[in-house]
């Protein structure tokens, strides 16, 4: 008798311990669904207001932006704010088409947004570009930053992964774009033209634009011909319009 009520206590705790680690993860998971419920994007914290940054997208309108070339096109571009996301509505061909670029020019900051492309999508975001009407297109001057969504053709390209320096650089350290329909994250950081481009916190580029040695990848890339391409150190930030929709969010810099 007595074995049998030593089992029988046994089995009690063992009921009530699993009760417990399920009630447990219950409200694990509750709290999870609750953060990302209630999670606020296109803010900016005061402790990050105290370190300089400002917001490039505020979530709400275009302001601080344009089409590139293009001012007065911009309300009837593909470019809009739908849901509190910077939206590039490439599939509707009854917009202007263009890409998006800052109304202010940068020279050393510290950039970060995140960012998803339609399934097989390809896009990018240039740096220093130069806007004048001799530049039809902000590639002809400014390097990019590629944006890829893992089921593109690309993926596995040299030159052309995503977060690497488009067409010259190769991706320096493997990284893994989310699935579609997921968030990336990217930063990019230039000081006195030189610049570290990041992807889902991995570093993917390293280049000083004043050197030789970036001289030497331009006359051996296909931006050879290019004459003003990548010579600045300063300019205009660009989202691309490249013919798949693609979403950006938390835009923020810091200027130093």
């Amino acid at each position: 008798m007595r074995n049998f009520f030593f089992s029988l206590s046994i089995i009690i705790l063992f009921m009530v311990s699993c009760q417990t680690d399920k009630n447990s993860e219950k409200r694990i998971w509750r709290t999870k669904k609750w953060v990302i419920k209630n999670q606020v994007h296109n803010q900016l914290s005061d402790f990050e207001k105290e370190q300089g940054w400002a917001l490039l997208f505020n979530g709400e309108t275009l302001n601080g932006w344009h089409l590139y070339n293009k001012p007065d096109s911009t309300q009837f571009s593909a470019w809009e704010v739908r849901d509190g996301i910077l939206f590039c509505n490439a599939a509707n061909e009854n917009r202007v088409f263009g890409d998006l670029v800052t109304n202010k020019e940068y020279e050393n900051y510290e950039l970060v947004f995140d960012w998803q492309m339609a399934i097989r999508g390809n896009g990018g975001v240039f740096i220093n570009v130069q806007e004048s009407p001799e530049f039809s297109a902000t590639y002809q001057t400014g390097p990019e930053y590629q944006l890829l969504d893992p089921n593109h053709s690309d993926t596995n390209t040299a030159l052309k992964k995503a977060g690497c320096l488009w067409g010259v650089s190769n991706q320096l350290n493997p990284v893994e774009v989310n699935n579609t329909g997921q968030w990336n994250t990217t930063k990019i950081v230039q000081h006195n033209g030189k610049i570290e481009f990041y992807l889902n916190g991995k570093l993917t580029a390293k280049e000083d634009f004043t050197s030789a040695d970036w001289k030497n990848k331009i006359a051996s890339s296909r931006f050879k011909d290019a004459v003003n391409f990548g010579e600045a150190t300063k300019g205009k930030i660009a989202l691309q319009n490249w013919y798949f929709n693609a979403w950006f969010r938390n835009m923020k810099i810091r200027v130093f």
